[in-house]
């Protein structure tokens, strides 16, 4: 075995090569080279392929990325492969993917290669679908059966179905396997497998119902997107929450399903999947498959087979959906491209846009990035010719959105964080029948804990965090670490009985609404709420009946819903991201905003949207109640511009954390010194700031500090990120300081 640095193309070989050069799940930045086993595969050896290989006392499962000519250890060291376990490569489209994921982000080949398999191809799990049998009744001499009653009764069963049934639908009306083989050894039933997902299509129309009529814009948007059917065509579909953009997707994928064509959906949240496949699944006639977190890894398994196969013509998922192989890929969405969910913050930091949009210029096919308040990288790229802008500024019930009205919360009375207007706006509302969304983006019943005689506030031990208190348990949960307390008797400090919560969250808002409003269901949606599997589809399922009612919930609310029956959105309170240190916390925070509201009014009736807040002058909220995000966007570019900042600069971010505060910093100092060192030598414009203390330094009883790096040029901050973490890898101290590199960060907490 060998430690190589991975880097080049791949090579394969008509013969049995001398060296295999694998990349395994490790977080080593290194290649391993084995020997071939004495079993050749049946396409030879290829890269592409996946080994078991003995590592240390382990066996793990790696892929071969070539096969070189000599090794850097002697043959006596080398170990052999103990079993190859495909008959053929893993597809090209995903290793170019992978490559290029791994040299993006500054991340291990290996562990790249292990986050972008389903995890039973981890496991080593045959790369094939899962089977099921259905049985089906044949005409024929039943004179055998005088003896076997309870053949004759499986077969009279068999021939009410003459599609067949599956065996386990057999066997769950007690009949055996027994039974059905003796009658197919009679020749009286004949046994077909099918594949339990994406069976093969029904000959027809691809459609299932009809597309709905278009409105004149969406016709507009469409015809320019089809131009680009055949190549790389990179596309922003701005358009107002309810303008329609869902139907503008259906009818491009009918477009590309009749080229013979895949299609790849991704969208941010595990919750909306379940929205958007039931949208797709009643308008196509063809196998629509999903993957998502929520899926077994044999069901992950079999979608990512289908979609590999091209069985599954549209393939719908989340962030790690972008990994998925198509066979013939044609079109790629993104349903939202501005949301954070779709950069994953741990481990390998990639961004499912980003590398959608890559995809999708390697596959020279056409991307759509929908969203009513794009990201400003989005917005700066359109606005540069880059992406066709393509708008959608009404919304498809003819009436316009909401707009915001601020409501002054200072001096005010609260009631679990309403104030009285909003309150009689509520009750309004209800009172016409209609339904009311309460967003307050904080779980929990209070944001914390106090004591009212000395102001002692409860924190987390582990964290710089103060802990939530839930009431259902009633207890203290930390959000960052998810260290639990129970509720102190007495202040720790003056020993006084005096605690009181201080704030409101989501369990306050809901039992204070069940107070006011006794008669009208309350509905709270958020990550506590909705744990219980099929929770939040059930919870929808109650909405969506049209009854008055309340929901009460954090951002899972504002993303995408259909909500027809809501007129009235209250955000409990807009300041949240007002005035945070993140310089990206006003531009989400605006995108929340809007996003929320665009949950009010989307069908006959036309919605209101009120918003609490203590800075009803602020001049960034103003302008966006009062021109909309688009105008507050084009001045968050300028400052952006002016700042040196995304999308103007790109930026790497380098956190360092460890048990003690002394290493991490004597660690991330030695880093930044070392940094700076080498790019003097350089002719290169990187800059590099810090290190600093991280926004919440302590977490996890560890200490969190960060470098930033950013240049104008992509090429040259890669050339310093490259030399950084070669650095890291290589210093003595990287066993006790864990070190990481976010390249393109979209928060610096």
């Amino acid at each position: 075995m060998c430690h190589r640095p991975f880097g080049g193309l791949l090579s394969s070989t008509d013969h049995t090569p001398r060296l295999l050069r694998v990349a395994l799940p490790t977080p080593l930045r290194r290649l391993f080279d084995y020997r071939p086993c004495r079993e050749v595969p049946a396409c030879g050896w290829r890269p592409g392929l996946r080994v078991k290989v003995p590592f240390g006392r382990r066996q793990l499962i790696g892929v071969v990325v070539e096969c070189p000519e000599r090794s850097d250890v002697p043959d006596a060291q080398l170990k052999s492969v103990l079993a190859c376990l495909d008959d053929a490569p893993l597809p090209d489209d995903w290793w170019w993917l992978c490559r290029f994921t791994a040299r993006y982000y500054q991340h291990p080949l290996g562990d790249t290669i292990a986050q972008a398999l389903p995890v039973a191809l981890r496991q080593g799990r045959p790369l094939q679908a899962r089977h099921q049998e259905r049985w089906i009744a044949r005409d024929g001499d039943t004179g055998p059966l005088e003896r076997a009653p309870r053949q004759a009764e499986l077969l009279a069963m068999l021939h009410q179905h003459p599609r067949g049934l599956m065996t386990r639908a057999i066997t769950a009306q007690g009949f055996t396997r027994a039974q059905l083989e003796g009658l197919q050894a009679k020749h009286l039933v004949e046994c077909h497998e099918e594949r339990l997902t994406a069976t093969e299509e029904e000959s027809g129309s691809r459609l299932a119902e009809p597309s709905l009529p278009l409105t004149r814009e969406q016709a507009g948007v469409l015809a320019e997107i089809h131009e680009g059917l055949e190549r790389y065509h990179p596309c922003l579909l701005h358009g107002v929450t309810g303008s329609g953009k869902t139907e503008v997707y259906l009818q491009l994928i009918e477009a590309v399903l009749a080229r013979g064509r895949q299609a790849l959906v991704l969208v941010p949240e595990i919750g909306l999947t379940p929205q958007t496949l039931t949208r797709f699944r009643q308008r196509f006639r063809v196998p629509v498959v999903a993957l998502h977190s929520g899926l077994t890894d044999l069901e992950r398994l079999d979608a990512w087979d289908a979609a590999r196969t091209g069985r599954a013509p549209i393939v719908i998922g989340t962030r790690s959906a972008v990994f998925t192989p198509l066979s013939a890929a044609g079109v790629i969405v993104i349903d939202e491209e501005h949301d954070g969910s779709f950069k994953q913050q741990e481990g390998l930091r990639y961004h499912a846009r980003d590398l959608a949009i890559a995809r999708a210029h390697r596959e020279n096919i056409p991307i759509v990035l929908g969203s009513a308040t794009p990201a400003l990288e989005t917005l700066a790229q359109a606005r540069s010719g880059r992406y066709r802008h393509l708008r959608l500024t009404q919304r498809a019930n003819r009436h316009a959105p909401a707009r915001l009205e601020l409501i002054d919360l200072r001096g005010r009375h609260r009631q679990g964080g309403l104030i009285a207007p909003a309150i009689e706006a509520i009750r309004q509302t209800l009172n016409a029948g209609n339904q009311v969304l309460v967003f307050i983006n904080r779980r929990g019943f209070a944001p914390t804990l106090a004591c009212h005689a000395c102001g002692w506030l409860v924190e987390c031990p582990h964290c710089d965090a103060r802990m939530t208190l839930h009431r259902q348990p009633q207890e203290l949960v930390c959000h960052h670490c998810d260290f639990h307390r129970p509720l102190p008797d007495a202040c720790p400090e003056c020993d006084s009985g005096d605690l009181r919560p201080l704030g409101s969250g989501t369990e306050r808002t809901e039992e204070t609404l069940a107070a006011l409003f006794p008669e009208t269901p309350v509905h709270r949606i958020d990550r506590d709420s909705t744990r219980r599997k099929q929770a939040f589809e059930d919870i929808l399922r109650e909405i969506r009946r049209g009854e008055p009612s309340l929901l009460v919930g954090t951002q899972m609310l504002a993303k995408g819903h259909h909500l027809p029956h809501v007129t009235l959105v209250v955000v409990v309170n807009a300041d949240a991201g007002l005035y945070a240190s993140d310089f990206r916390a006003l531009e989400h925070s605006a995108q929340l905003l809007v996003q929320v509201a665009g949950r009010a009014g989307r069908a006959e009736h036309p919605g209101r949207v009120l918003v609490q807040t203590l800075h009803p002058d602020d001049p960034n909220l103003r302008l966006l109640a009062d021109s909309g995000y688009e105008a507050l966007a084009s001045q968050l570019l300028e400052e952006r511009r002016l700042a040196g900042l995304p999308p103007y600069r790109h930026l790497a971010l380098a956190r360092f954390e460890a048990a003690r505060e002394g290493h991490v910093t004597e660690f991330a100092t030695a880093a930044a010194e070392a940094l700076r060192e080498w790019l003097n030598t350089q002719d290169t414009s990187v800059t590099c700031l810090g290190p600093v203390p991280a926004p919440m330094e302590r977490r996890q009883n560890r200490y969190h500090m960060q470098l930033m790096l950013s240049d104008t040029r992509r090429s040259a901050l890669h050339r310093a990120c490259a030399w950084l973490v070669q650095w890291l890898d290589n210093h003595p101290d990287s066993r006790r300081v864990r070190a990481s590199l976010d390249v393109d960060p979209q928060t610096l907490s």
